[in-house]
């Protein structure tokens, strides 16, 4: 595993890469809103989809590199979010290229790849995407969606409080034949489980290894 740091603007972040020697794709893995590129769920992620097959870059946000518990605003994080590709494809230049993360690390790649496109990026994976707050059901969230045109997979508990299935569905649905939906019966938003966790992650490198 290999840290590193990537220039984001006038300040730079925090990186880890890790290559496994049967890498068959590179996935540009970015973190949820509450914890960074180091919580113990994102290492578990990223040696999991290792043993599958796939690269990872891992990156801070420029606000969990400062240790403040507000998030970017997006145009900050849209930068750090194609930075992080930028990296990715320097690092591998050989392997196919996919993007996405956790949570809002994860919804902060699609709306940077719906107002512009990440060079080279194939499809964009989603751990847990958050549709809506906690408590307050909606999908205006999933609006800038129907602007990305590569394959997206979306990984997702059924019991997640972040993306009630009943909303989730059918915005899935609505985007076509670029998104799949990959349901993870009886896993919440974190995917804590170790059984749940293995089947999101089989989910998530078998997606990418169809599309190499």
């Amino acid at each position: 595993m290999g840290a590193l740091r990537i220039p984001v603007g006038d300040e730079s972040v925090s990186a880890l890469f890790v290559r496994p020697e049967n890498a068959k794709a590179i996935y540009v893995f970015a973190h949820g809103a509450g914890a960074g590129m180091t919580h113990k769920a994102m290492e578990s992620n990223a040696q999991g989809l290792a043993e599958r097959g796939i690269a990872t870059l891992r990156y801070q946000f420029p606000y969990m590199e400062k240790g403040s518990k507000r998030p970017d605003p997006p145009r900050i994080a849209h930068a750090a979010v194609r930075a992080a590709a930028a990296q990715a494809s320097k690092l591998s230049p050989d392997l196919p290229l996919f993007a996405g993360g956790r949570s809002f690390g994860g919804r902060m790649t699609s709306q940077a790849q719906a107002i512009e496109p990440l060079p080279g990026v194939r499809g964009l994976a989603f751990l847990g995407f958050p549709l809506h707050p906690a408590g307050k059901p909606g999908i205006e969230r999933a609006d800038h969606l129907a602007q990305v045109q590569i394959p997206m997979l979306f990984v997702s508990g059924s019991r997640d409080a972040l993306a009630e299935m009943d909303l989730l569905r059918p915005v899935v649905e609505g985007l076509g034949d670029r998104a799949t939906l990959h349901v993870v019966d009886g896993a919440d938003h974190s995917f804590r489980i170790a059984a749940k966790e293995s089947e999101a992650l089989d989910a998530m490198a078998e997606w990418m290894l169809d599309r190499v």
